[in-house]
């Protein structure tokens, strides 16, 4: 017995349009310039948090207390981060406005800037006198 001849209907392809959403410049630009005045205020207070925690472990150097001060100092740059949304909200700032992901580097950034400026001011590089 012979097959019958099966016919092959071809299915039309889906088509699928992109149509972009309306692209507020105005806003983008604001929401940018927004974002930059955080982070300078954020690298702001890392300078000052690293100058106090530099200048405490510089003291207990000094004085003998070089295993307690390093504490100190890290905890007031931790709280310091902890209390930051707090602190940009007295300074009239909207932390909602901004990106979790822009708000997680402005964290990493101040604690870097913290970093760097504890560990020059505390150990101060020596030159020589020539």
């Amino acid at each position: 017995m012979a097959k019958k001849r099966r016919l092959i209907v071809e299915e039309p392809e889906e088509s699928y349009e992109f149509t972009p959403t309306e692209f507020n410049e105005r806003e983008f630009i604001l929401k940018d310039i927004y974002g930059t005045k955080i982070c300078l205020v954020v690298l702001a207070l890392g300078l000052v948090v690293g100058v106090v925690g530099g200048l405490l472990c510089g003291y207990g150097f000094s004085h003998g207390m070089t295993e307690y001060m390093w504490v100190i100092a890290t905890a007031i740059s931790f709280g310091v981060m902890a209390l930051m949304p707090k602190i940009l909200g007295l300074m009239g700032f909207r932390t909602d406005m901004i990106e979790g992901k822009s708000m997680i580097g402005n964290y990493l950034i101040y604690l870097a800037l913290g970093l760097g400026v504890c560990i020059i001011i505390a150990n101060p590089p020596i030159t020589p006198l020539i």
